[in-house]
């Protein structure tokens, strides 16, 4: 899988825009030692305290002959999968189930991003491990390995409901007696009782909220010891707390797939979402604040999903009054790229071109269900350059929602024609018949980061004037005079493709602009 993701990263390359116009500024990102990426290094595998016979044996050791009257009977099945193509991959995605791709009763020598078993090989999916509630049905035909029969109390309501049985204190026992006792929480102000994970993620922004740190939205957080997992959201303060309590040190990592839909990747394998590993926390919860000298990608991650959400949370009727993207977006953060891009290649957009066909061959149906929708270039950048390329980009992709894949191939087929037969100009010189695709979309994207960047940092609506041959100052000339962004937005119909067709959709939807309309774009030689 990273050598096909590897060869891929040129086609998203050749599809992205270009903000050659913002300055370089040096971040001075530090690398954070406690997070650590590449591949997960595994050690011995451990006996995990969860088992059915475990449990039992814990249970006995602390009660005695009281515990008889409790039978511990399988609530979950330890299971790994093993899918052998994308659907079946997509099958276990869409089951509900939280998957690892690495086992949950191993000591874990050096954090990462991933793991890959060398038993199946590079180019294949890898076993994606899971803990199954008893009953619940597996995806038929994946194939898949029962590893134990686990017990987690907190799924057994008939055991939760025995009032004077401490589960935490069997759970220690359980612990205890299978050498896992240096995993318990050795804080002293919480070993005593079993405690319900809970916390905050914050980021800062040095021009946003005179610097004070907000929450990281939408986020998933994740914690496990063992095949004891707990998920939950932050909300949009960065708040979490999570349903099930732990007695040990859980392994906590922040998932980058945000509750309004959109996934954050990719850790160079078959992941929609990546991961940054934070490591072992107490049981009580861990907070987490990340500035822009924190490890790169865990900022880079924070920021781009801040100013996401922040879109996603606007795309309402009585805010921006515009669609949202469309689901199940996929958002690729380059650190090494200036640039940015709303292929929307995940969506299906411009994947039959000859050149996309050419390149991957078999691996089109793969690419299909991995590829992003956006692309963000992050190399030097400032949480504000972050926030107003995303911003661009997602406009973007609210457009692409609206026009679907008949506008936008053409529109992406122009950039790339572009970039090739001109020397890699930005948006090509506008000559080509495909080029009011491109006029259009551009436009909005620029209007629509401008307006937005203003609306979080004040100043105001940057001028384009020539620097490009269209003209994105149209839109905020109209949107200054009292046209709204969702009415601008309902003029991007599939057949508007020039000026010429914008300023009739307009003057259509809104008659009695007429004048200011013709105004508008006779002042900008449109």
């Amino acid at each position: 899988m990273k050598r096909l993701f590897l060869c891929l990263l040129p086609i998203c390359a050749l599809v992205a825009c270009n903000h050659s116009d913002l300055p370089e500024i040096n971040s001075g990102n530090y690398p954070d030692p406690t997070l650590q990426h590449g591949m997960i290094q595994l050690g011995k595998k451990l006996d995990d305290p969860y088992t059915v016979a475990n449990m039992q044996q814990a249970l006995t050791n602390v009660y005695g002959s009281k515990a008889d009257r409790v039978d511990i009977t399988a609530t979950d099945l330890y299971v790994r999968f093993l899918p052998k193509d994308n659907d079946e991959f997509m099958a276990l995605q869409e089951s509900g189930l939280y998957l690892l791709d690495h086992p949950m009763d191993y000591e874990i020598l050096r954090e990462g991003d991933y793991y890959q078993d060398p038993e199946v090989g590079e180019n294949a999916i890898t076993w994606q491990y899971a803990v199954v509630p008893r009953g619940q049905q597996i995806p038929e035909g994946i194939r898949y390995e029962l590893l134990d029969e686990v017990y987690i109390s907190e799924h057994a309501p008939a055991t939760r409901a025995t009032s004077d049985i401490d589960w935490a204190e069997v759970e220690r026992e359980a612990f205890r007696i299978t050498g896992n006792e240096r995993l318990l929480d050795q804080n002293p102000l919480t070993k005593a009782e079993a405690q319900m994970p809970a916390g905050r993620i914050t980021i800062e922004d040095p021009l946003f909220c005179g610097g004070k740190p907000f929450g990281v939205a939408g986020v998933q957080v994740a914690a496990n010891i063992f095949v004891k997992i707990a998920t939950c959201f932050t909300d949009r303060d960065g708040y979490y707390k999570m349903t099930k309590k732990f007695s040990g040190t859980p392994r906590y990592r922040l998932v980058f797939k945000n509750e309004m839909g959109f996934n954050i990747g990719f850790n160079f394998l078959l992941v929609p979402a990546s991961v940054s590993t934070l490591g072992k926390g107490e049981s009580c919860g861990i907070d987490l604040h990340v500035t822009q000298n924190s490890e790169g990608a865990l900022f880079r991650r924070c920021a781009t999903n801040n100013a996401a959400y922040d879109y996603y949370s606007r795309c309402t009727e009585d805010d921006l009054d515009i669609a949202p993207p469309p689901g199940d977006l996929r958002i690729w953060i380059f650190p090494d790229l200036k640039d940015s891009s709303a292929s929307m290649l995940h969506h299906g957009a411009f994947l039959n071109h000859t050149l996309i066909q050419t390149y991957i061959g078999v691996y089109l149906p793969l690419v299909k269900i991995f590829l992003p929708d956006i692309t963000v270039g992050t190399k030097e950048r400032t949480y504000k350059e972050i926030y107003e390329i995303t911003v661009h980009e997602l406009a973007h992709a609210s457009h692409f929602a609206q026009v679907g894949v008949d506008f936008w191939t053409p529109y992406v087929d122009y950039v790339i024609q572009s970039f090739v037969t001109e020397g890699g100009k930005a948006y090509g010189s506008g000559n080509d018949d495909k080029a009011g695709y491109c006029e259009i979309g551009e436009m909005w994207g620029y209007f629509m980061q401008e307006t937005l960047k203003k609306e979080r940092y004040g100043g105001t609506v940057k001028q384009f004037g020539n620097t490009y041959w269209f003209k994105p100052d149209i839109f905020t000339y109209l949107y200054e005079r009292g046209i709204s962004r969702g009415e601008l937005f309902r003029a991007l119909t599939p057949e508007v493709a020039s000026t010429d067709d914008l300023k009739e959709q307009l003057i259509a939807l809104l008659p009695d602009r007429e004048t200011v309309i013709k105004q508008t774009f006779q002042h900008y030689g449109k």
